[in-house]
């Protein structure tokens, strides 16, 4: 199957980590994000995990629109 080109910025820790768990698993970096992205849409979310969307960007976060990947990360695990 051909592969379709993706760039992605992640933070200086989070690509250390995953680095070192691909390494771990003996794997590339690039093979590690593809697993994860696999299994990612094969996991159900509860409308309970849906729920915990509504407002994530209300109260005192002032750096929302700059890391609402880690936001809405967080919010759905």
């Amino acid at each position: 199957m051909a592969k379709k080109r993706t760039q992605v910025y992640l933070d200086p820790d989070l690509h250390a980590r995953l680095k070192a768990r691909a390494r771990e698993e003996g794997v590339s970096l690039a093979e590690l994000l593809r697993r994860i992205a696999r299994a990612c849409p094969q996991r159900e979310l509860t409308p309970q995990a849906y729920q915990a969307i509504v407002g994530l960007g209300a109260g005192a976060k002032q750096d929302i629109s700059e890391n609402h990947d880690t936001y809405l990360a967080s919010s759905l695990s």
